[in-house]
């Protein structure tokens, strides 16, 4: 198990400001990777509730189980390498795979046994070395939807808010309210049940 805490700012974008991007940071077709995000909660979004997510990626032939928790300035991952057969397991007939994650989410007071498969959310990703930080241009879709988004990973989040809002401004892009990949998903997944 691993922990980490993430400092990152986001900011949809409609497709022609993601064209730009790509073009103006040079990451063409090839510079772009998918990585696959399998997303669980427990039926009554327990984990939702306390802003937390939980998730299984698969990128690179890896598998990592990772759990998302707020903290006052950013999020705390905490990070759990697991096989393809857990993977395959648990987005199946469950359950998710024991380890480090399953003690950090039953301190949250949630039986991490209750936890379910929520679906899948694909992104295409390239990623750019920008103001002491990483810049990371998203394609994602999921259920019958498609966004884009950047984003910047930094590590001091005064410097990083900064250097992105001026990247922003520069670009002409203006600042979007944009809700995390797994907030996006499960307000679609919401939408398409009541519809």
């Amino acid at each position: 198990m691993e922990q980490n805490l993430e400092i990152e700012f986001k900011n949809l974008l409609n497709k022609e400001e993601f064209e730009r991007i790509a073009k103006e940071f040079g990451l063409g077709a090839e510079s772009f990777r998918i990585q696959v995000n399998h997303y669980f909660d427990t039926p009554s979004f327990s984990l939702k509730e306390k802003g937390a997510a939980l998730r299984i990626r698969e990128k690179g032939g890896n598998y990592v189980l990772t759990l998302k928790q707020p903290q006052e300035i950013g999020l705390l991952e905490t990070d759990q390498l697991i096989s393809a057969e857990d993977t395959v397991t648990a987005i199946g007939t469950g359950p998710l795979p024991l380890g480090g994650v399953a003690g950090e989410v039953e301190k949250m007071g949630i039986q991490f046994h209750e936890l379910t498969y929520f679906g899948t959310l694909a992104t295409l990703r390239a990623e750019a070395n920008f103001h002491n930080g990483v810049l990371v241009l998203d394609h994602s879709s999921y259920l019958d939807t498609e966004d884009f988004e950047l984003e910047f990973e930094a590590t001091d989040f005064d410097e990083g808010r900064d250097a992105f809002r001026t990247l922003l401004g520069r670009l002409g892009i203006p600042v979007r309210e944009t809700p995390s990949k797994v907030h996006r998903f499960y307000k679609r997944k919401l939408q398409i049940a009541r519809s």
